[in-house]
């Protein structure tokens, strides 16, 4: 078991979690001329908090997650809502390579700083888009290292304009980002602390 197949039952408790997805889901649509024709793919899709709110702005959205017990909570709520448009898929893009079909929009949200190869899951998503596919990047800029705590062997957030420089090296443009959400959260010493998200989108040519 990983740790957010621990996670996974509990996970859609928070409140925070849905008020994050509603917040990058809102920027996302005020910054991505979404179409009833596209294919997206959610990254790191966990419950499908995210995805769920995109699902009608699509025609057709998959849930990726290398977590199964987030994939199986995906596949219940899918079941238990109907919706006919969206996929769940147990993979790991970390370790394997996509041969499917290809996506108009790859979103991924508070995933990227836990991947250790941002190099190549970059250049993952660039092949698994569309010409003119966007991909969507939520996660936190520059922090401490308090978010997770000292055992936490990820990312601390991201400076966007470096994250930019990555994804031109592998052939994405019209890149932008800004701000859709702050949260604060305690942390192990008891204090509270707020957290910025940001939202980059970038183009494959």
């Amino acid at each position: 078991m990983n740790e957010f197949d621990i996670k996974a039952v509990g996970w859609d408790l928070n409140p925070m979690h849905h008020e994050r997805s509603k917040a990058v889901v809102s920027k996302l649509l005020e910054t991505v001329p979404l179409k009833r024709n596209m294919i997206a793919l959610e990254y790191g899709a966990g419950t499908g908090l995210t995805s769920f709110l995109i699902k009608d702005h699509v025609k057709e959205i998959t849930m990726m997650d290398n977590s199964s017990e987030m994939v199986k909570i995906m596949k219940q709520k899918t079941h238990m809502s109907g919706a006919a448009n969206i996929k769940s898929v147990f993979f790991d893009l970390e370790k394997e390579t996509w041969t499917g079909i290809k996506f108009d929009l790859i979103i991924t949200q508070m995933v990227l700083h836990h991947v250790a190869d941002t190099e190549s899951i970059t250049g993952k998503f660039h092949s698994m888009l569309n010409p003119g596919g966007c991909l969507a990047i939520a996660d936190l800029y520059p922090e401490d290292g308090s978010f997770h705590g000292d055992d936490f062997t990820g990312h601390k957030g991201f400076n966007t304009k470096l994250l930019s420089v990555l994804l031109s090296k592998h052939g994405f443009t019209d890149i932008s980002d800004r701000k859709c959400f702050e949260f604060n959260k305690a942390l192990a010493d008891g204090k509270t602390k707020q957290f910025d998200v940001f939202l980059l989108t970038a183009y494959r040519k």
